[in-house]
């Protein structure tokens, strides 16, 4: 909105008055538009975004905390491991549901600085919230059923991929018929001969299969204190990155990546779900005075999912979003053996002490502190590693 009201209409009537006709001198006019006119480079406004979303989760979470323990929403700490119960025993009744300090500040953020007549912009707010509601409905039931005492037990993992599979659909459908001469292409890393255009059929089921597992990975990895916040932030500010130069034409071209209209504003979601990450981590960070919850991993992998598609490098999530992807991988191979072997030879098996991986790392030894700030830093590479594949291109 601010974005709107500056460059849509304040800049213009400057332009206007510039002639002398304003109570304002034509010299005083002219340094006001020469200073407001950075608003419309989406670098500035990306380097607000992030100021903006930091800033709302800094000054908002301790208000959110308070009210999430007056409403006794706290974590249950159960990981039906009596070892790991034991590690984690402390955290059981830190308050969960802190996604919702993150959507506000991504929100926010994105209202004021992104140019919210984009119709990406648009559809991007609507994953954010549609993911937020389904993992805020998901969390309160669960986390409210002991207080209760009857009723449901939280959302069942079917009817969560129902509706991550709808929105993946509606999205991709829609991200599509927008603007069908788009290079609908899939592209790759490293690569730059290799990019098959896509039809609808294809585009709509990659587009949803990247939404639903970006969306469940991040869900995921959320297990440890700062670990997916920390994680999401490496990996936003990088689409950030790459945001901007598929939504920059003159970038677009020199790198040799598809150039997509007005994409370049998905580097303000981005950018505002750095800051956002970033300004929760202030309270997130071991020990943590509150977990995010569903609401803001299913919201956080979505929405990183989304931007994804819409710059054409969904490819590049899976390098980029190394971290999200191993953990989901982890479960997905526990799970699998235990069931073939149980059915192989009368007994489940294991791959790792425990799954996803960061909890087969503490299981190992690991300190907390240890896993997550090793995964940081693998993830700080995969995504140094993952913009320098564009240069290589």
């Amino acid at each position: 909105m601010l974005y709107l009201l500056i460059v849509r209409h304040l800049l213009p009537w400057l332009a206007e008055h510039r002639a002398g006709t304003s109570h304002l001198s034509p010299e005083a006019i002219e340094r006001l538009a020469g200073a407001l006119n950075v608003f419309r480079y989406v670098t500035f406004r990306c380097t607000c975004a992030v100021v903006t979303s930091f800033l709302i989760c800094l000054l908002m979470g301790p208000s959110l905390i308070r009210w999430l323990m007056s409403k006794k929403i706290g974590d249950l700490a159960s990981f039906d491991q009596v070892e790991l119960d034991r590690m984690m025993i402390e955290k059981k009744g830190t308050p969960t549901m802190g996604g919702l300090l993150i959507i506000t500040a991504i929100g926010i953020s994105v209202l004021l600085w992104a140019d919210i007549s984009n119709f990406y912009v648009q559809m991007g707010l609507v994953c954010l919230l549609w993911l937020g509601a389904v993992g805020a409905i998901d969390d309160w039931l669960k986390l409210t059923a002991a207080r209760r005492g009857t009723g449901r037990q939280g959302l069942t993992s079917l009817e969560k991929l129902m509706f991550q599979i709808g929105l993946g659909v509606l999205l991709a459908y829609f991200t599509f018929s927008y603007d069908p001469f788009s290079p609908h292409q899939l592209n790759f890393p490293f690569l730059k001969d290799l990019h098959p255009t896509l039809g609808l059929g294809a585009f709509v089921l990659i587009g949803t299969m990247v939404l639903t597992g970006s969306s469940n990975a991040v869900n995921l990895t959320d297990g440890l204190d700062g670990l997916a916040a920390g994680t999401m932030a490496i990996v936003s500010f990088a689409f950030c990155i790459l945001s901007m130069i598929v939504g920059t034409e003159k970038w677009a071209g020199f790198l040799l990546v598809p150039y997509v209209q007005a994409s370049d504003e998905m580097a303000l979601i981005a950018a505002s779900m750095t800051g956002a990450c970033l300004g929760f981590l202030w309270y997130n960070c071991n020990p943590a005075r509150v977990f995010m919850g569903d609401t803001g991993s299913l919201a956080l992998g979505g929405l990183i999912g989304y931007i994804a598609i819409v710059v054409r490098q969904e490819m590049m999530l899976f390098m980029i979003g190394g971290i999200f992807v191993v953990e989901a991988v982890s479960v997905i191979m526990q799970v699998s053996y235990f069931k073939y072997t149980r059915i192989r030879f009368g007994e489940g098996r294991r791959i790792f002490l425990m799954s996803p991986l960061h909890h087969h790392f503490q299981r190992k030894g690991w300190s907390e502190t240890q896993v997550v700030v090793r995964f940081w830093l693998i993830a700080a590479m995969l995504a140094v590693m993952a913009l320098a594949t564009i240069k290589l291109r």
